[in-house]
């Protein structure tokens, strides 16, 4: 599946920002980017694929760039949020479904939750991605535009059961998982991609509601969490991706969280509110954040690396390598021969039912 190692492969540690591409390969210049010691992951978009086998090139291309190889990631929740929809990828339902399911059968939406992982996660490290940024532990308020149908349910202890359901069926595929949004975007109704959204809450009610699934067992089992590019001005000025209060005092100290912290995408309007890209990251990073983000802005992902020098502790580079994937199955086709692929991919078609 993937390209063979080249033999001018680099050795390097893997470093605290991920980028992402243009096309569904890479240019000389993106080769030459990735070769930075400041990049350690690469994120993919729906533009990055075409085809089964040409998003293995693709993530076969990344990897033999460098050694350690560069942490692939992708936004690949379900519904909405989906990037490969086609050729080698199942339709998955939207996590609000599942919470639908729950108010029916609880037992029935948790093995549907657990199949929709599995699934999720089998496709993408058939084809060579590491990581999906999920699941979504924001609560659904009713009001959110960006969050809404994302979210599994109103009630922080179904969201985290069947956020651990799904947690488990990726974990048997062999991926890690990030919830996001921390502490919680789904009261704020302002969108944080086109705005800078403010929350008015006391720290209490964010702690007895949309912290809750942090606190369950699923937050022992996150290999990363991503913070909201959203202000709680009761309680920090900072949005939570540039407060060392909720990264380090509340979900590092208070919830013992061990994994990685990834800054959301340091180019959304929420981000802003940190100054140029290289005082977004500087913030994000002194505040806690292992990786940073940077998408859909070539320009500022090149001001960034030119002129961002910060200290990188032997213990993030140790968590960032710890997000590789690792699959019990490497290749999409070996993957269509597995009975427990087939019994996970028959039940999440049975819950979306027939595509429009």
């Amino acid at each position: 599946m993937n390209a063979s190692v080249s033999p001018s492969r680099v050795t390097r540690p893997l470093g605290p920002v991920m980028l992402d591409v243009a096309g569904m390969s890479l240019t000389d210049e993106e080769r030459e980017r990735l070769l930075d010691p400041l990049v350690g992951g690469v994120i993919l978009f729906a533009r990055n694929f075409s085809s089964s086998e040409q998003l293995s090139a693709l993530t076969g291309e990344i990897r033999a760039l460098r050694d350690p190889a560069l942490i692939i990631a992708v936004d690949h929740e379900g519904g909405r949020v989906q990037r490969f929809r086609t050729d080698g990828f199942s339709r998955l339902p939207s996590m609000r479904r599942l919470g639908e399911l729950w108010d029916h059968d609880h037992v029935e939406a948790l093995d549907a939750a657990r199949a929709v992982g599995f699934v999720l996660a089998a496709e993408l490290l058939a084809h060579g991605v590491d990581l999906s940024f999920t699941p979504v532990l924001d609560l659904d308020y009713g009001g959110s535009r960006v969050i809404g149908d994302r979210a599994f349910h109103r009630d922080p202890q179904v969201t985290a059961s069947l956020a651990q359901a799904l947690v488990a069926g990726m974990a048997e595929a062999g991926m890690g998982c990030v919830g996001k949004h921390f502490p919680g975007h789904g009261f704020v109704e302002a969108d944080s991609h086109l705005e800078i959204p403010v929350d008015d809450r006391e720290f209490e009610a964010i702690w007895e509601a949309d912290i809750v699934p942090y606190r369950h067992r699923i937050g022992r089992q996150l290999s990363g969490v991503m913070p909201a590019h959203v202000i709680y001005r009761r309680i920090d000025p900072n949005p939570a991706g540039f407060s060392s209060f909720w990264l380090q005092d509340v979900l590092r100290g208070r919830l013992g969280f061990g994994g990685v912290i990834f800054s959301d995408d340091l180019t959304m309007e929420g981000a802003t509110v940190a100054g140029d890209i290289v005082g977004r990251a500087r913030a994000a990073h002194g505040a806690g954040c292992d990786m940073v983000l940077v998408c859909n802005r070539p320009d500022m992902a090149a001001d960034l690396l030119d002129r961002w020098a910060p200290e990188v502790s032997a213990e993030s580079r140790a968590r960032i390598g710890s997000l590789r994937g690792r699959p019990h199955c490497c290749d999409p086709f070996e993957l269509e021969l597995r009975q427990d692929y087939q019994l996970a991919r028959a039940a999440v078609a049975d819950l979306v039912g027939p595509a429009a």
